[in-house]
């Protein structure tokens, strides 16, 4: 069963990254009524979407941002290092917010919770086994959300996606290291094996799969694994994206003993080598959970890589 098909209904996002931006154009190709929160209240937004200022941390101040909510999706995401800090005040937060207003808040995660599968297909059963730092802070606000869910103080949907690729994710694994370099003919710079299948999922798949999350009564109080194009190797998809560039591939691994070394020194570099057993077995995001009860709209990956391209190529460094 759908619900908040009224236009006037308030869908609150908060975050204005590149899933934020993502949740946003699903809500507005709705005719979704559309508030985007961020810390400095500006963002390109088109007309009618409400921009406002506020710090998510602050229970107070999303009380106020959410009130009259029927939806509010948690897009946020603090810088890659500051995860134990910044993360769990700003769930806290955000689910303090949707609380006071009776409104369901679906929240965006990865899937860092899960740990080392040594291969095996990541579906919504895994235990949650992470030994990384980040991944047991992903694990623990997933049981704070659910265990608000079953407490009755807000309604939780949660979404997660695979390593995602697209419209203004620069940060990513498949980002502004990967698109900008074959937009030039230079080497794409990655790490990990290559040849190992590793799924990527869309950004603008995962803005319509969390939509579809805060539409439907059954997602309420489980984890959900968005839809994702077809897995294929890293080295198949950085070749994938040369071909949409007209260049031939050239890619450039940075090798394990080096991104050890430069973790000793550089504090992005030692959070990216702990997660690095990512790219050293195979990582196949299983979503035929979400599948069977939604659909798949995941775009396929030729077609999502096409329009990224594009994308970088219309934005350029």
């Amino acid at each position: 069963m759908t619900t908040n098909n009224n236009s006037q209904v308030l869908h609150v996002v908060f975050g204005a990254g590149p899933v934020g931006m993502a949740v946003m154009e699903a809500l507005v190709s709705r005719g979704r009524r559309v508030r985007l929160v961020n810390r400095r209240g500006r963002a390109s937004a088109p007309e009618g979407v409400e921009l406002a200022a506020g710090d998510a941390t602050g229970p107070a101040t999303t009380r106020e941002l959410c009130r009259g909510a029927a939806v509010v999706y948690n897009c946020t995401n603090p810088p890659y290092t500051k995860w134990p800090e910044m993360f769990p005040p700003l769930q806290a937060g955000i689910l303090a917010g949707a609380a006071s207003a009776g409104a369901r808040l679906v929240a965006m995660e990865n899937v860092y919770m899960y740990g080392p599968t040594g291969g095996q297909p990541l579906t919504e059963d895994l235990p949650y086994a992470a030994a990384t730092r980040k991944g047991r802070v992903r694990a623990r606000m997933a049981e704070d959300l659910l265990a608000a869910h079953q407490a009755g103080r807000v309604q939780v949907a949660i979404g997660r996606a695979s390593d995602f690729f697209g419209p203004r994710a620069l940060l990513a694994a498949m980002g502004e290291r990967v698109f900008y370099p074959a937009l030039a003919g230079k080497a794409a710079q990655t790490m990990g094996n290559l040849d190992l299948p590793h799924t990527q999922t869309y950004i603008s798949d995962i803005g319509q799969g969390l939509v579809i999350l805060g539409e439907r009564e059954e997602a309420l109080g489980q984890a959900w694994h968005l839809p994702s194009p077809e897995t294929v190797t890293t080295r198949q998809f950085i070749e994938m994206v040369f071909e949409e560039t007209g260049y031939p591939p050239k890619i450039q691994v940075l090798p394990k003993f080096m991104l050890k070394i430069l973790s000793l020194f550089n504090p992005m570099m030692r959070e990216l080598e702990e997660m690095l057993y990512e790219f050293e077995e195979p990582f196949i995001l299983d979503h035929t959970k979400f599948e069977q009860a939604f659909g798949n709209h995941a775009t396929p990956l030729r077609e999502a890589i096409r329009t990224t391209v594009a994308w970088y190529r219309h934005n350029p460094k």
